[in-house]
């Protein structure tokens, strides 16, 4: 889905490693929320609380998943799932633009 319909953005930026990633909460009717967001190159620890659907809408990465040794390459057009209460590690090799959504 390329385009959210009659949902509220909050006006705040979150912003986390001195602004080398940065997004905006998007409201939806149902309650549900998603997280629109940019990413600069940088090597980056995230936590969650709830589990996230993260996709990759543009970029380059490497993430490393909670319980996995092996780090898995994703780029834009691609996704990934990270479960509820877990961190997880990023390599951003290029500008990265993201839609998290919470599950």
């Amino acid at each position: 889905m390329s385009q959210f319909d009659n949902v509220s953005v909050l006006k705040a930026a979150n912003v986390y490693f001195d602004g080398k990633v940065t997004s905006r909460v998007v409201m939806f009717a149902d309650d549900t929320k998603k997280t629109l967001g940019i990413m600069m190159p940088g090597e980056y620890e995230f936590g969650t609380e709830a589990a996230e659907l993260m996709e990759i809408t543009a970029g380059d990465l490497d993430v490393l998943l909670p319980g996995e040794t092996e780090w898995q390459t994703i780029k834009g057009g691609e996704e990934f799932n990270v479960p509820a209460n877990a961190s997880f590690k990023l390599k951003i090799r290029a500008v990265t633009d993201y839609c998290c959504s919470y599950l």
